[in-house]
Protein backbone atom coordinates (compact mmCIF):
# COMPACT_ATOMS: atom_id res chain seq x y z
CA UNK A 1 0.00 0.00 0.00
CA UNK A 2 1.38 3.41 -0.98
CA UNK A 3 1.46 6.44 1.34
CA UNK A 4 -1.51 7.87 -0.55
CA UNK A 5 -3.46 4.68 0.00
CA UNK A 6 -2.51 4.75 3.69
CA UNK A 7 -3.82 8.28 3.96
CA UNK A 8 -7.07 7.22 2.30
CA UNK A 9 -7.37 4.37 4.81
CA UNK A 10 -6.83 6.70 7.77
CA UNK A 11 -9.36 9.17 6.40
CA UNK A 12 -11.87 6.38 5.83
CA UNK A 13 -11.55 5.18 9.43
CA UNK A 14 -11.93 8.73 10.78
CA UNK A 15 -15.10 9.34 8.78
CA UNK A 16 -16.55 5.97 9.74
CA UNK A 17 -15.79 6.64 13.41
CA UNK A 18 -17.78 9.87 13.22
CA UNK A 19 -20.59 8.14 11.34
CA UNK A 20 -20.87 5.36 13.89
CA UNK A 21 -20.89 7.80 16.78
CA UNK A 22 -23.86 9.66 15.31
CA UNK A 23 -25.73 6.75 13.76
CA UNK A 24 -25.54 4.58 16.87
CA UNK A 25 -27.82 6.98 18.73
CA UNK A 26 -30.49 6.35 16.16
CA UNK A 27 -30.09 2.59 16.30
CA UNK A 28 -29.84 2.03 20.06
CA UNK A 29 -32.05 4.69 21.59
CA UNK A 30 -35.18 2.59 21.10
CA UNK A 31 -33.75 -0.64 22.57
CA UNK A 32 -35.05 0.01 26.07
CA UNK A 33 -38.59 0.86 24.92
CA UNK A 34 -39.21 -1.26 21.80
CA UNK A 35 -40.44 -4.31 23.71
CA UNK A 36 -42.56 -2.12 26.00
CA UNK A 37 -44.21 -0.32 23.08
CA UNK A 38 -44.84 -3.64 21.31
CA UNK A 39 -46.43 -5.04 24.45
CA UNK A 40 -48.72 -2.02 24.81
CA UNK A 41 -49.79 -2.06 21.15
CA UNK A 42 -50.29 -5.82 20.95
CA UNK A 43 -51.67 -6.31 24.46
CA UNK A 44 -49.47 -9.37 24.91
CA UNK A 45 -46.14 -9.90 26.66
CA UNK A 46 -45.57 -12.94 24.47
CA UNK A 47 -45.50 -10.64 21.43
CA UNK A 48 -43.36 -7.99 23.12
CA UNK A 49 -40.17 -9.22 21.47
CA UNK A 50 -41.56 -8.91 17.95
CA UNK A 51 -40.51 -5.28 17.46
CA UNK A 52 -36.85 -6.00 18.13
CA UNK A 53 -37.13 -9.21 16.14
CA UNK A 54 -38.57 -7.29 13.18
CA UNK A 55 -35.70 -4.82 13.37
CA UNK A 56 -33.15 -7.62 13.42
CA UNK A 57 -34.93 -9.32 10.52
CA UNK A 58 -34.97 -6.06 8.58
CA UNK A 59 -31.26 -5.59 9.21
CA UNK A 60 -30.57 -9.10 7.92
CA UNK A 61 -32.50 -8.76 4.67
CA UNK A 62 -31.43 -5.19 3.97
CA UNK A 63 -27.76 -6.04 4.62
CA UNK A 64 -27.97 -8.59 1.83
CA UNK A 65 -29.80 -6.15 -0.48
CA UNK A 66 -27.21 -3.43 0.13
CA UNK A 67 -24.33 -5.76 -0.82
CA UNK A 68 -24.84 -5.67 -4.62
CA UNK A 69 -25.52 -1.92 -4.46
CA UNK A 70 -22.17 -1.37 -2.75
CA UNK A 71 -20.41 -3.70 -5.17
CA UNK A 72 -21.64 -1.54 -8.07
CA UNK A 73 -21.60 1.96 -6.60
CA UNK A 74 -19.41 1.77 -3.52
CA UNK A 75 -19.76 1.95 0.24
CA UNK A 76 -21.05 5.53 0.24
CA UNK A 77 -24.18 4.73 -1.77
CA UNK A 78 -24.98 1.70 0.39
CA UNK A 79 -24.45 3.44 3.72
CA UNK A 80 -26.47 6.54 2.81
CA UNK A 81 -29.34 4.38 1.54
CA UNK A 82 -29.33 2.31 4.73
CA UNK A 83 -29.39 5.31 7.07
CA UNK A 84 -32.14 7.08 5.12
CA UNK A 85 -34.39 4.02 5.12
CA UNK A 86 -33.68 3.58 8.83
CA UNK A 87 -34.69 7.16 9.56
CA UNK A 88 -37.96 6.57 7.73
CA UNK A 89 -38.53 3.54 9.92
CA UNK A 90 -38.05 5.60 13.07
CA UNK A 91 -40.70 8.06 11.94
CA UNK A 92 -43.08 5.22 11.07
CA UNK A 93 -42.60 3.79 14.57
CA UNK A 94 -43.69 7.15 15.99
CA UNK A 95 -46.80 7.08 13.81
CA UNK A 96 -47.56 3.54 15.00
CA UNK A 97 -47.67 4.75 18.59
CA UNK A 98 -49.85 7.71 17.73
CA UNK A 99 -52.46 5.63 15.90
CA UNK A 100 -52.05 2.52 18.08
CA UNK A 101 -51.06 0.12 15.31
CA UNK A 102 -48.88 -2.91 15.93
CA UNK A 103 -48.51 -3.68 12.18
CA UNK A 104 -47.18 -0.16 11.60
CA UNK A 105 -44.69 -0.61 14.44
CA UNK A 106 -43.44 -3.84 12.90
CA UNK A 107 -43.12 -2.20 9.47
CA UNK A 108 -41.20 0.68 11.02
CA UNK A 109 -38.98 -1.75 12.91
CA UNK A 110 -38.12 -3.59 9.68
CA UNK A 111 -37.11 -0.27 8.12
CA UNK A 112 -35.13 0.64 11.24
CA UNK A 113 -33.10 -2.46 10.54
CA UNK A 114 -31.62 -0.62 7.55
CA UNK A 115 -29.77 1.63 9.98
CA UNK A 116 -28.34 -1.43 11.71
CA UNK A 117 -27.39 -2.84 8.30
CA UNK A 118 -25.54 0.37 7.47
CA UNK A 119 -23.65 0.30 10.76
CA UNK A 120 -22.70 -3.33 10.14
CA UNK A 121 -21.46 -2.54 6.63
CA UNK A 122 -19.39 0.33 8.03
CA UNK A 123 -17.22 -2.11 10.01
CA UNK A 124 -16.36 -3.91 6.79
CA UNK A 125 -15.74 -0.62 5.00
CA UNK A 126 -12.95 0.00 7.50
CA UNK A 127 -11.13 -3.09 6.18
CA UNK A 128 -11.33 -2.31 2.46
CA UNK A 129 -7.94 -0.58 2.40
CA UNK A 130 -6.43 -2.13 5.55
CA UNK A 131 -3.36 -4.37 5.63
CA UNK A 132 -3.33 -7.88 7.10
CA UNK A 133 -1.46 -6.67 10.18
CA UNK A 134 -3.97 -3.94 11.04
CA UNK A 135 -7.28 -5.27 9.69
CA UNK A 136 -8.75 -6.24 13.07
CA UNK A 137 -7.70 -2.94 14.65
CA UNK A 138 -9.24 -0.91 11.82
CA UNK A 139 -12.49 -2.83 12.11
CA UNK A 140 -12.50 -2.61 15.90
CA UNK A 141 -11.98 1.17 15.92
CA UNK A 142 -15.15 1.65 13.91
CA UNK A 143 -16.99 -0.77 16.19
CA UNK A 144 -15.62 1.14 19.19
CA UNK A 145 -16.95 4.44 17.87
CA UNK A 146 -20.44 3.08 18.30
CA UNK A 147 -19.83 3.44 22.06
CA UNK A 148 -20.32 7.18 21.90
CA UNK A 149 -23.80 7.11 20.46
CA UNK A 150 -24.80 3.71 21.75
CA UNK A 151 -24.17 4.51 25.41
CA UNK A 152 -25.78 7.91 25.03
CA UNK A 153 -28.77 6.45 23.18
CA UNK A 154 -30.36 4.35 25.92
CA UNK A 155 -29.58 7.07 28.47
CA UNK A 156 -31.63 9.47 26.36
CA UNK A 157 -34.68 7.27 26.93
CA UNK A 158 -35.90 9.42 29.80
CA UNK A 159 -35.37 12.79 28.09
CA UNK A 160 -36.88 11.36 24.89
CA UNK A 161 -39.97 10.41 26.86
CA UNK A 162 -40.26 13.94 28.19
CA UNK A 163 -39.80 15.27 24.66
CA UNK A 164 -42.65 13.03 23.55
CA UNK A 165 -44.86 14.45 26.27
CA UNK A 166 -43.95 17.99 25.20
CA UNK A 167 -44.95 17.39 21.57
CA UNK A 168 -48.00 15.33 22.55
CA UNK A 169 -46.99 11.95 21.18
CA UNK A 170 -46.91 8.69 23.21
CA UNK A 171 -44.01 8.60 25.67
CA UNK A 172 -42.59 5.36 24.32
CA UNK A 173 -42.30 6.78 20.79
CA UNK A 174 -40.01 9.65 21.82
CA UNK A 175 -36.81 7.59 21.44
CA UNK A 176 -37.75 6.65 17.88
CA UNK A 177 -38.22 10.30 16.93
CA UNK A 178 -34.75 11.23 18.19
CA UNK A 179 -33.35 8.08 16.61
CA UNK A 180 -34.58 9.13 13.18
CA UNK A 181 -32.68 12.40 13.56
CA UNK A 182 -29.49 10.54 14.44
CA UNK A 183 -29.68 8.39 11.33
CA UNK A 184 -30.33 11.41 9.12
CA UNK A 185 -27.18 13.04 10.49
CA UNK A 186 -25.20 9.84 9.86
CA UNK A 187 -26.37 9.78 6.23
CA UNK A 188 -25.23 13.37 5.82
CA UNK A 189 -21.77 12.65 7.25
CA UNK A 190 -21.25 9.72 4.88
CA UNK A 191 -22.56 11.55 1.81
CA UNK A 192 -20.28 14.55 2.34
CA UNK A 193 -17.11 13.11 3.87
CA UNK A 194 -16.58 9.50 2.74
CA UNK A 195 -14.40 10.40 -0.24
CA UNK A 196 -12.68 8.61 -1.88
CA UNK A 197 -14.99 5.65 -1.57
CA UNK A 198 -12.87 2.90 0.08
CA UNK A 199 -14.42 -0.04 -1.73
CA UNK A 200 -14.20 1.54 -5.17
CA UNK A 201 -10.60 2.54 -4.49
CA UNK A 202 -9.79 -1.01 -3.34
CA UNK A 203 -11.29 -2.35 -6.56
CA UNK A 204 -9.21 0.08 -8.61
CA UNK A 205 -6.03 -0.95 -6.78
CA UNK A 206 -6.82 -4.64 -7.32
CA UNK A 207 -7.43 -4.05 -11.02
CA UNK A 208 -4.13 -2.14 -11.32
CA UNK A 209 -2.26 -5.02 -9.64
CA UNK A 210 -3.85 -7.45 -12.11
CA UNK A 211 -2.76 -5.36 -15.06
CA UNK A 212 0.77 -5.20 -13.66
CA UNK A 213 0.81 -8.96 -13.11
CA UNK A 214 1.17 -8.59 -9.34
CA UNK A 215 -1.87 -10.77 -8.67
CA UNK A 216 -3.85 -13.27 -10.73
CA UNK A 217 -6.87 -12.03 -12.63
CA UNK A 218 -10.10 -12.13 -10.65
CA UNK A 219 -12.62 -14.64 -11.96
CA UNK A 220 -16.14 -13.99 -10.76
CA UNK A 221 -18.07 -17.19 -10.06
CA UNK A 222 -21.84 -17.49 -9.80
CA UNK A 223 -24.60 -15.45 -11.34
CA UNK A 224 -26.09 -14.04 -8.16
CA UNK A 225 -24.82 -12.50 -4.95
CA UNK A 226 -25.93 -15.53 -2.97
CA UNK A 227 -24.32 -18.07 -5.31
CA UNK A 228 -21.02 -16.15 -5.25
CA UNK A 229 -21.11 -16.11 -1.46
CA UNK A 230 -21.83 -19.85 -1.27
CA UNK A 231 -19.03 -20.53 -3.73
CA UNK A 232 -16.59 -18.59 -1.57
CA UNK A 233 -17.63 -20.49 1.58
CA UNK A 234 -17.22 -23.85 -0.19
CA UNK A 235 -13.79 -22.83 -1.41
CA UNK A 236 -12.71 -21.41 1.97
CA UNK A 237 -14.37 -23.32 4.85
CA UNK A 238 -12.99 -20.93 7.48
CA UNK A 239 -15.59 -18.45 6.22
CA UNK A 240 -18.36 -20.86 7.21
CA UNK A 241 -17.01 -21.20 10.75
CA UNK A 242 -16.59 -17.43 11.07
CA UNK A 243 -20.14 -16.82 9.88
CA UNK A 244 -21.46 -19.48 12.28
CA UNK A 245 -19.64 -17.83 15.17
CA UNK A 246 -21.08 -14.46 14.21
CA UNK A 247 -24.61 -15.76 13.87
CA UNK A 248 -24.71 -17.71 17.13
CA UNK A 249 -23.07 -14.88 19.07
CA UNK A 250 -25.54 -12.31 17.77
CA UNK A 251 -28.48 -14.63 18.43
CA UNK A 252 -27.36 -15.12 22.03
CA UNK A 253 -27.02 -11.40 22.63
CA UNK A 254 -30.30 -10.41 20.96
CA UNK A 255 -32.39 -13.12 22.58
CA UNK A 256 -31.34 -12.23 26.14
CA UNK A 257 -30.99 -8.47 25.71
CA UNK A 258 -34.41 -7.91 24.17
CA UNK A 259 -36.17 -9.54 27.14
CA UNK A 260 -34.12 -7.81 29.84
CA UNK A 261 -36.24 -4.59 29.99
CA UNK A 262 -39.37 -6.67 30.51
CA UNK A 263 -37.69 -8.75 33.24
CA UNK A 264 -36.59 -5.58 35.01
CA UNK A 265 -39.99 -3.93 34.68
CA UNK A 266 -41.57 -6.98 36.32
CA UNK A 267 -39.48 -6.16 39.37
CA UNK A 268 -40.59 -2.52 39.42
CA UNK A 269 -37.72 -0.87 37.55
CA UNK A 270 -38.55 2.33 35.65
CA UNK A 271 -37.35 3.50 32.24
CA UNK A 272 -34.40 5.46 33.67
CA UNK A 273 -33.01 2.42 35.53
CA UNK A 274 -33.62 0.11 32.56
CA UNK A 275 -31.82 2.60 30.35
CA UNK A 276 -28.77 2.57 32.64
CA UNK A 277 -28.51 -1.24 32.52
CA UNK A 278 -28.86 -1.26 28.74
CA UNK A 279 -26.14 1.40 28.57
CA UNK A 280 -23.83 -0.81 30.63
CA UNK A 281 -24.57 -3.63 28.20
CA UNK A 282 -23.80 -1.43 25.20
CA UNK A 283 -20.61 -0.24 26.92
CA UNK A 284 -19.49 -3.87 27.07
CA UNK A 285 -20.36 -4.32 23.41
CA UNK A 286 -18.30 -1.44 22.07
CA UNK A 287 -16.00 0.31 24.55
CA UNK A 288 -13.25 -2.33 24.57
CA UNK A 289 -13.29 -3.04 20.85
CA UNK A 290 -9.84 -1.49 20.14
CA UNK A 291 -8.29 -3.79 22.75
CA UNK A 292 -10.15 -6.73 21.19
CA UNK A 293 -8.82 -5.74 17.77
CA UNK A 294 -5.24 -5.62 19.04
CA UNK A 295 -5.67 -9.03 20.67
CA UNK A 296 -7.07 -10.47 17.44
CA UNK A 297 -4.14 -9.07 15.43
CA UNK A 298 -1.64 -10.29 18.02
CA UNK A 299 -2.93 -13.75 18.97
CA UNK A 300 -5.15 -14.62 16.00
CA UNK A 301 -8.86 -14.44 15.30
CA UNK A 302 -10.03 -17.96 16.41
CA UNK A 303 -8.61 -17.73 19.99
CA UNK A 304 -10.37 -14.40 20.52
CA UNK A 305 -13.60 -15.90 19.16
CA UNK A 306 -13.23 -18.68 21.72
CA UNK A 307 -12.67 -16.14 24.50
CA UNK A 308 -15.90 -14.46 23.42
CA UNK A 309 -17.79 -17.73 23.74
CA UNK A 310 -16.40 -18.29 27.24
CA UNK A 311 -17.41 -14.78 28.29
CA UNK A 312 -20.92 -15.31 26.96
CA UNK A 313 -21.20 -18.48 29.02
CA UNK A 314 -20.44 -16.59 32.26
CA UNK A 315 -22.87 -13.83 31.27
CA UNK A 316 -25.73 -16.27 30.78
CA UNK A 317 -25.13 -17.94 34.14
CA UNK A 318 -25.32 -14.53 35.84
CA UNK A 319 -28.53 -13.61 34.00
CA UNK A 320 -30.05 -16.95 34.94
CA UNK A 321 -29.49 -16.10 38.61
CA UNK A 322 -30.88 -12.54 38.36
CA UNK A 323 -34.12 -11.75 40.23
CA UNK A 324 -36.75 -9.54 38.59
CA UNK A 325 -35.97 -5.82 38.73
CA UNK A 326 -32.59 -4.15 39.24
CA UNK A 327 -29.81 -6.41 40.53
CA UNK A 328 -26.05 -6.74 40.34
CA UNK A 329 -26.50 -10.04 38.53
CA UNK A 330 -28.46 -8.58 35.63
CA UNK A 331 -26.11 -5.58 35.43
CA UNK A 332 -22.94 -7.71 35.42
CA UNK A 333 -24.57 -10.29 33.17
CA UNK A 334 -25.58 -7.70 30.58
CA UNK A 335 -22.11 -6.15 30.65
CA UNK A 336 -20.43 -9.50 30.06
CA UNK A 337 -23.02 -10.34 27.41
CA UNK A 338 -21.88 -7.22 25.57
CA UNK A 339 -18.18 -7.94 26.11
CA UNK A 340 -18.53 -11.52 24.88
CA UNK A 341 -20.35 -10.19 21.83
CA UNK A 342 -17.49 -7.76 21.18
CA UNK A 343 -14.80 -10.44 21.40
CA UNK A 344 -16.67 -12.74 19.05
CA UNK A 345 -17.95 -10.06 16.68
CA UNK A 346 -14.61 -8.35 16.04
CA UNK A 347 -12.65 -11.58 15.61
CA UNK A 348 -15.22 -13.37 13.43
CA UNK A 349 -15.91 -10.28 11.31
CA UNK A 350 -12.19 -9.88 10.70
CA UNK A 351 -12.03 -13.49 9.49
CA UNK A 352 -14.90 -12.80 7.10
CA UNK A 353 -13.18 -9.65 5.81
CA UNK A 354 -9.76 -11.21 5.27
CA UNK A 355 -10.80 -14.58 3.83
CA UNK A 356 -13.53 -13.35 1.46
CA UNK A 357 -12.17 -13.27 -2.13
CA UNK A 358 -11.97 -9.86 -3.80
CA UNK A 359 -14.52 -10.76 -6.47
CA UNK A 360 -17.14 -11.73 -3.87
CA UNK A 361 -16.22 -9.43 -0.98
CA UNK A 362 -19.53 -7.63 -0.53
CA UNK A 363 -21.47 -10.78 -1.42
CA UNK A 364 -19.87 -12.74 1.41
CA UNK A 365 -20.20 -9.85 3.85
CA UNK A 366 -23.84 -9.30 2.96
CA UNK A 367 -24.61 -13.02 3.20
CA UNK A 368 -22.82 -13.15 6.54
CA UNK A 369 -24.95 -10.34 7.95
CA UNK A 370 -28.06 -11.95 6.45
CA UNK A 371 -27.39 -15.26 8.21
CA UNK A 372 -26.43 -13.44 11.40
CA UNK A 373 -29.60 -11.36 11.37
CA UNK A 374 -31.96 -14.21 10.50
CA UNK A 375 -30.54 -16.35 13.28
CA UNK A 376 -30.88 -13.48 15.75
CA UNK A 377 -34.43 -12.75 14.56
CA UNK A 378 -35.46 -16.33 15.28
CA UNK A 379 -33.77 -16.10 18.67
CA UNK A 380 -35.60 -12.86 19.45
CA UNK A 381 -38.96 -14.36 18.55
CA UNK A 382 -38.31 -17.52 20.57
CA UNK A 383 -37.12 -15.41 23.50
CA UNK A 384 -40.54 -13.87 23.91
CA UNK A 385 -42.19 -17.28 23.75
CA UNK A 386 -39.79 -18.79 26.30
CA UNK A 387 -40.20 -15.90 28.75
CA UNK A 388 -43.98 -15.99 28.29
CA UNK A 389 -44.13 -19.73 28.93
CA UNK A 390 -41.46 -19.88 31.64
CA UNK A 391 -39.29 -16.96 32.76
CA UNK A 392 -36.15 -14.94 32.03
CA UNK A 393 -33.71 -17.31 33.80
CA UNK A 394 -35.03 -20.15 31.63
CA UNK A 395 -34.22 -18.08 28.55
CA UNK A 396 -30.65 -17.51 29.75
CA UNK A 397 -30.11 -21.22 30.39
CA UNK A 398 -31.59 -22.21 27.02
CA UNK A 399 -29.17 -19.79 25.33
CA UNK A 400 -26.22 -21.85 26.58
CA UNK A 401 -26.86 -24.14 23.60
CA UNK A 402 -26.01 -21.26 21.26
CA UNK A 403 -22.80 -20.54 23.14
CA UNK A 404 -21.73 -24.15 22.74
CA UNK A 405 -21.97 -23.54 18.99
CA UNK A 406 -19.79 -20.43 19.26
CA UNK A 407 -17.08 -22.40 21.06
CA UNK A 408 -17.29 -25.14 18.45
CA UNK A 409 -16.96 -22.63 15.61
CA UNK A 410 -13.88 -21.11 17.25
CA UNK A 411 -12.27 -24.54 17.57
CA UNK A 412 -12.96 -25.51 13.96
CA UNK A 413 -11.84 -22.11 12.64
CA UNK A 414 -8.56 -22.45 14.52
CA UNK A 415 -7.99 -25.90 13.06
CA UNK A 416 -8.77 -24.64 9.56
CA UNK A 417 -6.42 -21.67 9.85
CA UNK A 418 -3.63 -23.91 11.14
CA UNK A 419 -4.16 -26.36 8.27
CA UNK A 420 -4.09 -23.54 5.72
CA UNK A 421 -0.80 -22.23 7.11
CA UNK A 422 0.82 -25.66 6.99
CA UNK A 423 -0.16 -26.19 3.38
CA UNK A 424 0.67 -22.64 2.23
Amino acid sequence: MTSGDSQAQRRTVRVLVLTQAVGAVGITIGIATASLLARDLSGSETLSGLAQTAQVLGAAVISFLLAPLMARRGRRAGLVTGYLVGAGGGLLAVVSGVVGSMPLLLAGAVMLGAGTAANSAARYAATDLATDATRARSLSLVVWATTIGAVAGPNLTGPAGRFADAVDIPELTGPFALGALGMLLAALVVAVLLRPDPLLLAQELAAADERAGLRPAIATTGTSSWSRALGAVRERPVLGYAISGLALTHATMIGVMVMTPLHMEHGGSGLEVIGVVISVHVLGMFAFSPVVGMLADRFGRPPVLGAGGATLLVALLLCASAPAGMSWQVTAGLFLLGLGWSLSMVSASTMVAEHAPQDARTDVQGASDLVMGLTAAVAGALAGIIVGAADYPALALASLLLVAGVLGAALRAGQQVATTRRTA
